[in-house]
């Protein structure tokens, strides 16, 4: 197996590059269970963020401990996750359609009613793990946007790809995406 080195807030990690169509590979970074990575990388975002932000918000799941931990840095009492499936305790939710790099098919993410009164008129962070297309935090986006809210900050412990020439992103590293040489 080919690994990857990156070296993020003081840590360093080999992550395994793993096919994820016919034509591309990344470098997979998954933090669940690392509190060694996760705890240093919540620091280090938290620092970079605007000061006046009122709650941040994640896509379900990869990114849950992260935003935990800096919602604890940042002394906030709440965070918000965009849920992958209605649940049947939700009341009247929003949703939004996504199609991220790492799925194989199209997914939703729903906030429920709670959390949209949450947001309305509330300074957001959208936080993630890693950003490549865009296309969660895009869609994270839109349903802050929907709920009312306005997203003054998008942060992701690594910018994979082209993400790294965003200039309206925050990160901590970059890591590249892996194409197979067509002969």
């Amino acid at each position: 197996m080919e690994y990857y080195e990156i070296n993020v807030a003081g840590v360093t990690r080999q992550l395994p590059v793993v096919p994820i169509s016919d034509s591309m590979s990344i470098a997979s970074f998954v933090i669940f269970g690392d509190t060694d990575i996760v705890e240093p990388c919540a620091r280090a975002l938290a620092q970079r963020l605007p000061k006046d932000i009122d709650y941040l918000i994640t896509a379900e799941a990869k990114s849950i401990p992260l935003i935990y931990e800096m919602a604890k840095v940042m002394k906030m009492p709440r965070y918000l996750i965009a849920r992958k499936s209605v649940k049947g305790y939700m009341v009247n939710p929003i949703v939004t359609k996504v199609h991220s790099i790492t799925t194989q098919h199209q997914q939703i993410l729903c906030l429920d009613e709670d959390d949209i009164k949450l947001i309305k008129g509330a300074r957001m962070a959208i936080v993630d793990d890693v950003i490549s297309t865009g296309s969660s935090l895009a869609a994270v986006e839109h349903l802050v946007e929907s709920a009312g809210g306005t997203v003054v900050a998008r942060a992701a412990i690594l910018a994979e790809g082209d993400a790294a020439n965003r200039e309206d992103i925050i990160y901590l590293g970059t890591i590249p995406l892996f194409f197979k040489d067509k002969e």
